[in-house]
């Protein structure tokens, strides 16, 4: 069960039942999971404030609330206006360090710490302004005066890592600090999104993705965690993955410009991938049309019918109807079976990219080609290096050669989806090098 059908979200915010670190760490990953909390949450902080007469203990709710939602200029507003509780300072804090107001936040902090707040995480968000701050050497003072009662906290060794980074020290202990954090708390969103940026820079890509992903399942969702993760995803080609990424910073910050950059060039990588694709289908599909039925076992009768009929590849085959084949004489329902299995093997059909005859005019063209026209004709389409929408309507269309592509009006063009105006006038300019054009032009 997802931890947030566990979590009512307005009741928690708006209600009276219990508020404390253990609640909000149950609300944090829930928000995590994405779906209507955000929103929920979102509704009841607008309810609260729209409450005139809130208590100590809701305005508190209001605060946290607003800081949850990313305003940290109204939590602290609210938050100052608060009782003075234990939690009230310690998200005090928390909406003053993201305001970068670093002196105000570690003093914060250090009042939740003696109001009863967990003392080993107000410590360690204290030294993490003092670090912020350019204060170094304060911040591993203040890390030390806790050394011993706080070894069990997660907060604790995360500053240990980020301090030890932020001074250049070697990868080994600042790895060990990072990992004992998650080892108290397996979902650390920080810690595992550090650990996830020293394996990134190692090129561990597989463990940087696994810690990245890791760090999400805590909310707030960190914007460098999103970045990061979307272009792993996309060095493995997974652009649907990556563009969820981007799309999620998005959501919170509409003009975040590298969000923006990345969601863009990730989503004009994936329809090169997928014209990529198309055309490895295409390639392989003119491959098979190419085959010529000689290179298969058919019968005596079967083959000598196909050579009276002119028809010596799969492609001749797959654009003859079955109509036409049992016209010709001689070829049978056994004979006709025979040609099916053969073409069925190579993914084909028999009939498949037969053309359909426009009523009262002609498939074929209206005089004998010559010979020059004929070698013309049976150049492959791709010849006319045709830009990507195009190509893809022709393959719809099941157009593999010029000669196909002729016998056709620009009606039948025109009727396939997403070929237009700019399509049709290009494939005329095509045609037009060659000396052709499209049947009644």
């Amino acid at each position: 069960m997802a931890v947030s059908d566990t979590i009512d979200v307005t009741d928690m915010i708006t209600g009276t039942g219990p508020f404390g670190p253990s609640e909000l760490r149950q609300l944090c990953e829930g928000l995590a999971e994405g779906g209507d909390m955000f929103r929920s949450l979102r509704l009841a902080v607008r309810d609260l404030e729209g409450t005139s007469d809130r208590s100590p203990a809701s305005t508190v709710r209001l605060g946290v609330g607003q800081y949850l939602l990313g305003r940290f200029s109204d939590a602290i507003d609210t938050l100052k206006a608060a009782d003075g509780s234990a939690m009230a300072l310690y998200y005090l804090g928390r909406a003053q360090a993201a305001s970068e107001a670093y002196d105000d936040a570690a003093t914060a902090f250090r009042g939740a710490g003696r109001a009863g707040y967990d003392k080993a995480a107000c410590e360690a968000e204290a030294a993490a302004c003092l670090r912020k701050s350019g204060k170094l050497d304060e911040a591993a003072a203040a890390l030390d005066a806790i050394a011993g009662e706080a070894e069990g906290s997660a907060d604790y060794w995360c500053q240990r890592g980020l301090l030890s980074a932020a001074n250049g020290s070697e990868l080994a202990p600042t790895i060990e600090a990072f990992e004992k954090a998650i080892a108290i708390d397996p979902l650390h969103s920080e810690s595992l999104f550090e650990l996830g940026v020293l394996n990134d820079r190692l090129g561990n890509d597989d463990e940087a993705r696994d810690c990245y992903a890791g760090s999400l399942k805590r909310y707030p969702a960190t914007v460098g965690a999103l970045l990061n993760l979307g272009l792993l995803h996309e060095d493995r080609d997974e652009f649907a993955d990556a563009q969820r990424c981007y799309n999620r910073i998005l959501e919170a910050y509409p003009n975040h410009p590298r969000a923006m950059l990345f969601l863009k060039d990730s989503s004009a990588s994936s329809d090169m991938q997928l014209d990529e694709q198309q055309k490895r289908q295409r390639d392989k599909l003119e491959q098979k049309m190419g085959l010529p039925v000689s290179d298969f076992e058919l019968s005596v009768r079967s083959r000598n019918c196909l050579q009276k009929m002119g028809i010596h590849t799969l492609g001749d085959l797959a654009r003859t109807t079955e109509q036409e084949i049992l016209e010709s004489k001689n070829f049978g329902e056994t004979s006709l079976t025979e040609i099916k299995e053969m073409l069925e093997s190579q993914g084909l059909t028999l009939g498949q990219f037969a053309p359909e005859p426009v009523a009262g005019e002609p498939m074929l063209p209206d005089h004998e080609p010559s010979a020059d026209e004929q070698e013309v004709y049976s150049l492959p389409i791709t010849d006319l290096a045709l830009s990507v929408r195009a190509r893809k309507c022709t393959t719809k269309l099941g157009i593999v050669s010029i000669g196909e592509l002729v016998r056709r009006t620009a009606e039948d063009l025109m009727e396939c989806k997403n070929f237009g105006v700019t399509s049709l006038n290009e494939v005329r300019e095509k045609l037009a090098e060659r000396g052709l054009k499209l049947r009644g032009e």
